[in-house]
C-alpha cells in the first residue's frame, strides 16, 4: 500500500516539511556524487562512513574501522570493530569512521538507494504537513529530530553488538506517523494498493493504514529475530512510532478537536 495524499486541511504552508525533504534529497545527491550513482545510491564506502554503527555507540572507546577494496563488481566495504586495528590485508584500505556522535546526526539524512529515499520522502510529504500545522514550525523541528534520536536509540538497544550500518530518515518519520495516528485517526488517506497484477486506489482511514504499517514492523521484527532482519531497521521504526504516539500531545500547540477535512 502506497499513500498518495490525505484530506486534512492545512492552515499554513508546510515550510519545515518541505525543507526536510529538500535537505534529505540534497544529502543523497551529495553522497552519490562522492561515489555511487543516483539509482543505486552511495557507494558502500560512503554509505558506511556516514551511517550509525550500533557497536560503536554502545561501546564507548571502541575502535571501528572501515575496510574498502576494489573488486571486479565495484567497491566492497565492511565495518570491523575491536580493541585495535584489523590485520592488514594487501589491497584492502583501512580508514577510521566518524565519531559515533557525528553519525547520530549524519545517519538520519543518509539513504541507501533511490527507492529508500523515495518512499521515506513520500511518507514525510504526506503526513508531515498536518503534524507541522498542529505543532508550529519550531516545535515540529524538535519533534522530528528527537523522534529520530529515540528511533536510533531503540535500534541500538535491540542489538548493541551489531556492526551493520543504520541509516535513513524512517525512524524520525515514524515519529511523525505516530503523532498523525493520534491526532488524525479519521483522516482519509488516498492509497494505491498493489496486489500482484491487481492495482487500485482506495480511501483508507489513517488509523487503519498507519496501524497496519506499525503491525507490519512488529511482525517483521519478531519474524527476523534480529534488529536488522531483511536490511530494515524495524526497531527504529517501532521506537519512533511509539515516541510519536506518546509525545504528540506534549509538542502540539493545540489538539485538533474537529479537524477540517477536504473532499477529494
Amino acid at each position: 500500500m502506497f499513500p498518495i495524499k490525505d484530506n486534512i486541511h492545512k492552515d499554513r504552508f508546510p515550510l519545515v516539511t518541505v525543507a526536510l525533504v529538500a535537505i534529505n534529497v540534497l544529502v543523497y545527491l551529495l553522497a552519490t556524487s562522492h561515489g555511487g550513482n543516483l539509482i543505486g545510491g552511495p557507494s558502500p564506502g560512503v554509505e558506511d562512513r556516514f551511517s550509525l554503527i550500533p557497536y560503536a555507540l554502545a561501546h564507548p572507546g571502541a575502535h571501528c574501522y572501515l575496510l574498502t577494496a576494489r573488486t571486479v563488481l565495484g567497491e566492497a566495504a565492511a565495518v570491523r570493530c575491536g580493541p585495535g586495528l584489523p590485520t592488514a590485508v594487501q589491497g584492502v584500505k583501512q580508514s577510521s569512521l566518524l565519531a559515533p556522535w557525528e553519525t547520530v546526526a549524519s545517519s538520519m539524512f543518509m539513504h541507501a538507494d533511490i527507492l529508500h529515499i523515495g518512499f521515506n520522502m513520500l511518507f514525510l510529504a504526506i503526513f508531515g504537513p498536518a503534524v507541522e500545522d498542529a505543532m508550529g514550525r519550531g516545535r515540529f523541528v524538535v519533534f522530528y529530530l528527537l523522534g529520530g534520536l529515540v528511533a536510533l536509540a531503540a535500534q541500538v538497544a535491540s542489538d548493541p553488538g551489531s556492526t551493520v550500518p543504520v541509516l535513513g530518515a524512517s525512524g524520525a518519520i515514524a515519529g511523525v506517523l505516530g503523532g498523525y495516528a493520534i491526532f488524525y485517526p479519521r483522516a482519509r488517506i488516498l492509497t494505491l494498493v498493489l496486489i500482484v497484477f491487481f492495482v487500485t486506489v482506495v480511501e483508507l482511514p489513517a488509523v487503519v493504514l498507519l496501524g497496519a504499517w506499525f503491525a507490519l514492523q512488529v511482525f517483521e521484527a519478531e519474524l527476523s529475530g534480529s534488529s536488522s532482519g531483511g536490511g530494515v531497521a524495524n526497531f527504529a521504526h517501532i521506537g519512533g512510532f511509539v515516541f510519536g504516539l506518546a509525545l504528540i500531545g506534549v509538542f502540539a500547540r493545540r489538539r485538533p478537536v474537529a479537524p477540517r477535512y477536504e473532499v477529494y
